[in-house]
């Protein structure tokens, strides 16, 4: 198909992205690049031959920075050693539907690795879309709701007792009769961020607050209500409730921030949007710490103490809760294997390929996968 030349090679994959989706390479493009010797001239990132695909290299590049942050603190040295070697190569099959899927890698499964935070959402959101269908087949008018619970910004060094006695307040939340009279399942995750600046509106740039982000954290529960039909005209919470019971179930002196949203009913006819929701999902499912809060002035010594202090406070905590109908929708954390971070569980990662496996190795010069025939099989 293309003249063994590097300047034609080059012409011919843009010429390719050109006119065809990028998502989806060409049998010929694929066939080229596995039957033929490369001039050592050319790189072929798999970026430009599968623009899903790209959004390994800005991943990849992100654990390549937590990494260094590892590294460089003897205490967990061992940490960036298991990032070093976490999906260093990616082998690909192909068909002319889907295009590339992953087939193998290797994962480190640290819980800050970026990537593998990455892959562990994706698991975790194919898994409630699939629960999402199957229950609403069995409860078709049930509603969710989606809650964030918070309370007031500990010091990092208190972190794990405070996400210890949020779990515990969770606990007795959930055996309220007020709770247990509406909520029929519910997932609940914790997320951790670097206390930033209120914001007006989401579109302002987030700004970090300058006395507080190396010294405290802010955790905070995302958690899907799945609320019986009646909820909105029998045993409704409004917001303000929910206040007060989360306070109380806290045992503290103020009330804490609490945010809820329902997710509204498609065309007012009783019926769950399925798009509100899964939405409501994502954001629920989200990284339990973002990698830009843990990058975030990663040159300065006192933010990365921040992170080291970080791992340690939540090393083996619980960051996934499930209960009621919606108890098996997400698998345990612990449980989460090598062979589930590569499929994901989304219909197309799970399609047939051919036996060919197209390998492309992450080189950290170039900040980039590039296709490596060496290793294909």
């Amino acid at each position: 198909m293309f003249p063994n030349h590097a300047t034609t090679v080059n012409e011919n994959i843009k010429k390719h992205n050109k006119n065809v989706d990028k998502n989806i390479p060409s049998a010929e493009l694929i066939d080229f690049l596995y039957d033929n010797d490369l001039p050592e001239s050319i790189d072929v990132s798999l970026a430009s031959i599968s623009d899903r695909d790209s959004v390994w290299d800005s991943h990849r590049l992100d654990t390549l920075i937590i990494e260094g942050m590892y590294t460089i603190e003897s205490e967990f040295e061992r940490y960036g050693e298991r990032l070093a070697d976490c999906s260093g190569w990616l082998k690909f099959g192909y068909n002319e539907v889907n295009g590339l899927l992953l087939k193998e890698a290797n994962f480190c499964r640290v819980r800050y690795c970026a990537v593998c935070q990455w892959r562990k959402s994706l698991l975790w959101k194919a898994l409630m879309y699939k629960s999402y269908d199957e229950i609403m087949e069995n409860h078709p008018t049930h509603r969710f709701v989606f809650l964030t619970l918070t309370i007031k910004n500990p010091l990092i060094g208190d972190l794990r007792e405070t996400i210890t006695h949020m779990n515990k307040s969770w606990q007795r939340l959930i055996k309220r009769k007020e709770f247990m009279a509406v909520v029929d399942g519910w997932i609940r995750t914790t997320e951790v961020t670097r206390p930033k600046q209120k914001r007006k509106n989401k579109k302002d740039p987030i700004v970090y607050c300058p006395k507080t982000k190396n010294t405290h954290a802010h955790p905070h529960f995302h958690v899907i209500l799945m609320v019986k039909p009646s909820y909105f005209s029998h045993g409704y919470i409004k917001q303000s409730r929910w206040r007060e019971l989360w306070g109380d179930c806290l045992r503290v002196d103020y009330l804490p921030q609490v945010d809820v949203r329902t997710v509204k009913p498609k065309d007012g006819k009783g019926k769950n949007d399925s798009d509100g929701v899964k939405a409501a999902i994502m954001e629920t499912l989200k990284y339990a710490v973002k990698p830009d809060d843990i990058m975030h002035d990663n040159q300065d010594p006192k933010a990365r103490e921040w992170f080291y202090e970080l791992t340690r406070q939540t090393h083996k905590l619980r960051f996934v809760a499930t209960g009621g109908v919606l108890k098996d929708a997400l698998k345990p954390e612990k449980a989460i294997t090598n062979d589930d971070l590569i499929d994901t569980g989304n219909d197309d990662e799970t399609t047939e390929t051919d036996d060919r496996r197209l390998n492309f190795t992450f080189y950290r010069s170039a900040g980039k996968y590039l296709y490596n025939p060496n290793h294909n099989e």
